[in-house]
């Protein structure tokens, strides 16, 4: 669990309702439903437009990620790695067929297979770069889908300040009513403004950095089959890929 996402998303909410309460305001007033109908509907609204069907459902595959990021342990990789190039050292491609029955990640499992069916390396990377490229693509445009609803809140939160103002003005006869109008109008732009900067970009950007993390693991997988196809030695694989670390 990335506790860091919860703790910022925590301490960002407590700074601006702890704010409000030095500043001699009550919590009620940060709470307003037509101003949350507007920010929320319409930001959601306009990311539909936006975004195709299969990159929306995409994104919602891998909000899970700012707070359960996937597992990309390198350093554990690069001893699998290693531990296959001993196996196939000692008893060629086709002893890798047995680990990649049981290997659970997809594409390590993918390589494995290729390596068994005695491809050549130069067609190995082929296969692979092309199926790590497609899914860093396809999960870089899921996370721009929070990118883009965060740049659409502010302005969402502004038609919302207008739509207040524009109740205020009609109903200037009734003082009443002005109260209402007013804090829509202000309550809108805060909730557009805050959903952008404290959820929904930063939201974007760790997602981009799991992505890219996820990326250059597999990257380590490709140069380690790679290696394995061309029968280097275990040990000279292990230090070729100990720079992926830093």
């Amino acid at each position: 669990m990335d506790v860091l996402s919860l703790a910022g998303l925590v301490l960002g909410l407590l700074a601006i309702v702890g704010g409000n309460f030095l500043e001699g305001g009550h919590i009620s007033a940060l709470l307003n439903g037509p101003a949350a109908v507007i920010v929320i509907g319409g930001t959601i609204g306009a990311a539909f437009v936006q975004s195709s069907g299969r990159n929306f459902k995409r994104a919602l595959a891998i909000i899970r990620w700012v707070v359960v990021p996937p597992v990309l342990d390198i350093e554990g990789g690069i001893a699998k790695v290693v531990a296959w190039s001993l196996k196939a050292r000692k008893e060629g491609l086709l002893g890798l067929e047995s680990i990649a029955e049981v290997e659970s990640d997809h594409f390590a499992r993918k390589g494995l297979q290729l390596l068994v069916d005695g491809n050549e390396p130069e067609a190995l990377r082929n296969i692979l770069e092309v199926e790590l490229y497609v899914a860093e693509a396809r999960d870089l445009q899921a996370a721009k889908v929070f990118e883009a609803m965060g740049g659409y809140a502010p302005t969402i939160g502004i038609i919302g300040a207008v739509m207040g103002l524009i109740h205020v003005m009609g109903n200037l006869a009734d003082p009443s009513e002005l109260g209402a109008g007013i804090a829509t109008a202000f309550v809108a732009t805060i909730y557009g403004v805050g959903m952008a900067n404290l959820l929904l970009l930063p939201m974007a950007n760790k997602l981009k950095t799991y992505v890219h993390r996820q990326s250059q693991y597999r990257e380590m997988l490709v140069e380690g089959l790679l290696a394995i196809a061309e029968g280097e030695n275990p040990r000279s694989i292990e230090l070729k890929l100990q720079g992926f670390i830093n």
